[in-house]
């Protein structure tokens, strides 16, 4: 299998394991769908990191597998590509990208998915599908431009270039940048302090910031106002608020 679901700590680590770049052909596709649906359905896992492994995240697409599809091929293949990675964006859970190495086109495309994105000092990101007489296909015209605007996500995108670490930083397309060896060990902390939080409120968080992101803002604030109405009906609110009240913030254990 080219992607594993590994748990633990209450934290899944979706694992590509293609090597030697982790290229993203449509097994890999079908298979990261597959397991993106697991680890949303599963309770075990409360959060979730996406990882290439030491030394390199994806580094795109499988081009001798696309080159050999036509219009027709493509037009029928195109909306399950999508689907592989809209169904890790909405795992609803927190989810961080431990991004290693090239992250380009599919692969980038895939760190966009995450809620956080955390990148090795070693990392390169980009979208260069342009350089192939194409576009993005797999959402990086949209969330890309959503995650850091349309003027930069053009930039990017139009001349299909590459940005170390540090400018991925400055951009917005990264979080947090640290040293190669400890990018997984981060990440793995960062979802597994989260996996311990309250797990409908996370998932209400996320929900309403990205349909906020998606629709207008009364819209927006119907679902924010929902969703915060709800979890009164929570043990989690409850437990929340009592330990508030008792011993001060920050010290509530949740389920």
């Amino acid at each position: 299998m080219t992607v594993h679901l590994e748990v633990a700590e209450g934290v899944g680590t979706l694992r590509l394991d293609r090597p030697p770049m982790n290229a993203l052909d449509v097994a890999t596709q079908d298979r990261l769908k597959e397991l993106a649906e697991e680890a949303a359905r599963r309770e075990d896992v409360r959060a979730v990191v996406i990882y290439g492994g030491e030394k390199v995240f994806a580094a795109g697409a499988d081009i001798k597998e696309m080159q050999a599809m036509d219009h027709a091929a493509m037009v029928l293949r195109s909306k399950a590509l999508q689907d592989s990675f809209t169904a890790v964006a909405r795992i609803p859970k927190p989810v961080v990208a431990a991004v290693t190495g090239y992250a380009l086109g599919g692969g980038c495309e895939l760190a966009l998915c995450a809620d956080y994105r955390i990148a090795g000092e070693n990392a390169k990101l980009g979208q260069p599908e342009i350089l192939l007489g194409l576009i993005p296909g797999a959402g990086g015209t949209q969330r890309l431009s959503r995650l850091i605007g349309p003027s930069r996500a053009k930039d990017l995108i139009f001349t299909g270039r590459q940005v170390r670490a540090d400018e991925a930083l400055a951009l917005g397309l990264v979080d947090r940048v640290v040293p190669a060896g400890e990018v997984y060990t981060q990440a793995h902390a960062w979802a597994a302090k989260l996996a311990q939080g309250p797990a409908m409120a996370l998932r209400a968080a996320k929900e309403s910031v990205d349909t906020g992101l998606e629709t207008d803002i009364d819209t927006g604030l119907a679902v924010e106002r929902n969703w915060f109405a709800g979890l009164f009906a929570t043990e989690d609110r409850e437990r929340g608020m009592r330990s508030f009240v008792e011993e001060g913030p920050g010290k509530a254990k949740f389920l």
